[in-house]
C-alpha cells in the first residue's frame, strides 16, 4: 500500500499539488476498499473513522482532484451516484464493468477486451484512444436464478 501512496503523491506533486494528510486518509480508504465502487459519501464515513475533523466537502474536492488528474474514475452506473474506483499503475485502460439492473450489483472484468477495436480504430481513421470504459447493464447470475426458481414454484 505505501508504494501505491507514494505513487499518488508523485502524481500529485507532478501537476503541482501535495498529498495532505486529509487527501492521504482518503486515499488509503480508496486502497482499503478497492474492490468496492465507493460513493463520496461512503468515503466520508470511512474517512472520518481516520480523520474525525475532515468535512464532506474536502472529501468531495480531494475526490474530484484525483479524478481530474486521474488516479481515480468517476464512475455513474446509472442510479444517479457518482462512485469512485482506483486506477491501477499496471493496467493501461480500466477495467470492465457487469451491472445488474435488478439488484444493482456489479461485477469487474479486468480483461480488456477492446484492444484489437482500438487498433482498428487507429488504423482506419487514425484515431488513437487514450482511455475506455465499457459497462454491461442486464440481470445477474443471483437474481436469473432467484427468478428462475419464484417462477418454478
Amino acid at each position: 500500500m505505501e508504494s501505491r501512496i507514494e505513487s499518488i503523491k508523485e502524481q500529485l506533486q507532478s501537476k503541482g499539488y501535495k498529498l495532505t494528510p486529509q487527501r492521504e486518509a482518503t486515499v488509503r480508504v480508496l486502497l482499503e476498499n478497492e474492490e468496492d465502487h465507493l460513493s463520496a459519501e461512503d468515503v466520508f464515513m470511512l474517512v472520518k473513522e481516520k480523520a474525525p475533523d475532515i468535512g464532506l466537502a474536502t472529501v468531495y474536492r480531494t475526490l474530484e482532484l484525483l479524478s481530474e488528474i486521474s488516479v481515480v474514475e468517476k464512475m455513474n452506473f446509472g442510479d444517479g451516484v457518482a462512485r469512485y474506483d482506483l486506477r491501477t499503475d499496471s493496467s493501461k485502460h480500466h477495467h470492465h464493468h457487469l451491472i445488474c439492473v435488478q439488484c444493482g450489483s456489479m461485477e469487474e472484468i479486468k480483461d480488456d477486451w477492446l484492444l484489437s477495436l482500438e487498433e482498428r480504430l487507429e488504423k482506419e481513421f487514425q484515431f488513437f484512444v487514450s482511455d475506455h470504459r465499457l459497462d454491461f447493464q442486464g440481470i445477474c447470475r443471483h437474481c436469473r436464478k432467484n427468478s428462475d426458481e419464484s417462477v418454478s414454484h
